[in-house]
């Protein structure tokens, strides 16, 4: 079931919040700021509602937290190209495109998209059947990136308590793209704390290690790292311990995790399960990218008030992005990289599922 409500305005149009119900205990809102999702609610073990997806009450609040190395990006859809692009410019077919850098000391760096991208679009939507369609066309040349491209964004529930997202889009002239959510998790519910005690299994042996940008450079197995989470353990258990002198530097700079997996094989698959001992809350993580963006909230300041009426603060949430790899504009065709061009004539099309079930499994989960 999904039902409708206006939801204020924004960049000078009206925003909508979107409600779907899986008719099985979950409900999840999406406002058409920012292709957002605002709340997602699901059973605990005892039955009872628990809001696990950090968020704003507000439409204002939202508006304002989209500009400056403060944004939180709760929940929105990142484009054009999600994560990080080094020196703020790539080569594309001979001609480098100099984009709007955001981040890093001096913007050095492009990321998600530069600023006005799509996290701060008023997107059109629609409801189809069970699903909620959101559509926006991100014009040529917004902050260097070449081309038109026209996006959607799929939205559905189902019985099984699973939030499907679906990405398509095409463009008029060779480009980058690169989409994802980037909802914050939290198993015990927004603004309960903390997620350092959830445990965490990701199906990846390799990750990329980063410069002090947020950069990867290059890529490194996961055994005996503090980054090795093939079998489930509590996702704070190891933050600035073990592993290699270089690794727990990686953590230290960052205050955790911020960093890009290498998903084990091809297709649509199992990417990365979370389970909260307390509440018995379980999150299974499914994908068809090649790279997962774990990241720890690393950046989130107590001066922002979730939709619970709770601050949060650093590490009091957790993001499983779907991706292809940061910077691959600049690695096109080098071995190890996802191709990130999108040309006329062809299409992004990507999907990824966050399914939710009442487990009690321990750290039993192993993806080895």
């Amino acid at each position: 079931m999904i039902t409708g409500e206006p939801w204020g305005m924004a960049n000078g149009r009206p925003v909508e919040l979107y409600t779907l119900a899986s008719g099985a205990g979950m409900t999840v809102t999406v406002s058409t700021f920012g292709a957002a999702v605002q709340s997602v609610w699901v059973p605990d073990r005892l039955g009872r509602s628990v809001n696990v997806a950090l968020g704003f009450g507000s439409l204002q609040e939202y508006v304002e937290n989209v500009a400056g190395s403060a944004a939180a990006f709760f929940g929105a859809t990142i484009g054009r190209y999600a994560n990080r692009i080094a020196g703020h410019s790539f080569v594309l077919d001979g001609t480098r495109y100099a984009l709007v850098g955001n981040d890093g000391p001096g913007d050095e760096v492009t990321l998600h998209g530069g600023p006005g991208s799509y996290h701060t679009q008023v997107w059109d939507a629609s409801a189809i059947g069970d699903a909620v369609r959101l559509t926006y066309v991100d014009p040529d040349g917004r902050n260097g990136f070449p081309g038109t491209v026209r996006n959607e964004v799929v939205y559905s529930v189902g019985r099984d308590n699973a939030l499907r997202i679906s990405y398509r889009a095409i463009c008029d002239a060779p480009t980058v793209v690169n989409l994802t959510n980037h909802t914050y998790w939290n198993l015990a519910g927004e603004g309960s704390g903390e997620v350092y005690g959830q445990r965490l299994a990701i199906n990846a042996e390799a990750l990329q290690p980063v410069d002090g940008l947020g950069i990867p450079v290059g890529f490194a197995a996961v055994a005996g790292t503090p980054f090795d989470f093939r079998a489930m353990k509590p996702i704070g258990r190891d933050i600035g311990a073990g592993g290699s002198e270089r690794l727990r530097e990686q953590l230290s700079a960052a205050g955790g995790y911020d960093h890009n997996w290498v998903l084990r094989g091809a297709g649509y698959r199992l990417a990365a399960v979370v389970s909260e001992p307390a509440s018995g809350i379980a999150l299974w993580a499914y994908t068809d990218q090649p790279g997962l963006q774990f990241y720890t909230a690393n950046h989130l300041t107590d001066d922002l008030i979730g939709t619970g009426g709770r601050s949060y603060g650093a590490g009091h949430g957790f993001a499983l992005e779907t991706q292809r790899h940061p910077d691959a504009p600049n690695h096109q065709g080098e071995p190890g990289w996802p191709a990130a061009v999108l040309r006329p004539g062809e299409e992004f099309v990507s999907r990824t599922t966050y399914r939710f079930t009442v487990a009690d499994f321990g750290d039993r989960v192993r993806f080895f």
